[in-house]
C-alpha cells in the first residue's frame, strides 16, 4: 500500500463522555471539527478544548491528523497502515471517519514523535495550511 498523506491540524481538541439518554449540547458542534456518537453505554463528542464546559468528563488535549482524501471505500487496511507505526512508537490514539476520510487523533504531546513515525513509515506528514486545494 502506498504511503497516506497527513495534515496536522493545530487546534487542540478534547474527548468527552456524557450519559446515553443526555441530549447532544450546543457546544458539541463548535469549532471546525466535530463528531458525535451516541451508543446504548455513552454519548462521545470530539470537539474543541475550549468548548467543553467544567464539569465534564474529558480526556484531550488532543490534535488532529487528516488523511488527505477523499479516500476510496474500497481501499483497504488505511488505519492499519497508519496506526501501526503509532502502536510500535508507544502512541495512543483515537479515530473519527467520516465519508471522505479519516482523522487520527494523537494526544497533543505526542504530536511530534507521530508525526516521526508516520514518516518513518514512509507516509507524508505536512501542515493543514499546506493543503492543496481542490480542482
Amino acid at each position: 500500500m502506498p504511503g497516506f498523506t497527513l495534515l496536522v491540524h493545530d487546534a487542540a481538541l478534547a474527548i468527552a463522555r456524557l450519559g446515553p439518554g443526555e441530549a447532544v449540547p450546543a457546544w458539541a458542534w463548535e469549532g471546525p471539527l466535530s463528531a458525535i456518537v451516541r451508543t446504548p453505554a455513552e454519548l462521545s463528542i470530539v470537539c474543541p478544548s475550549s468548548s467543553v464546559p467544567a464539569g465534564v468528563t474529558v480526556e484531550g488535549p488532543w490534535r488532529a491528523l487528516e488523511v488527505a482524501g477523499p479516500l476510496s471505500f474500497a481501499l483497504t487496511g488505511v488505519i492499519h497502515a497508519l496506526s501501526a507505526p503509532l502502536a510500535a512508537a508507544g502512541i495512543s490514539l483515537f479515530v473519527v471517519s467520516t465519508f471522505d476520510t479519516d482523522y487520527l487523533l494523537v494526544r497533543a504531546g505526542d504530536v511530534e514523535a507521530a508525526c516521526a513515525a508516520l514518516g518513518g513509515a514512509g507516509h507524508t506528514v505536512r501542515p493543514v495550511s499546506s493543503r492543496t486545494p481542490a480542482g
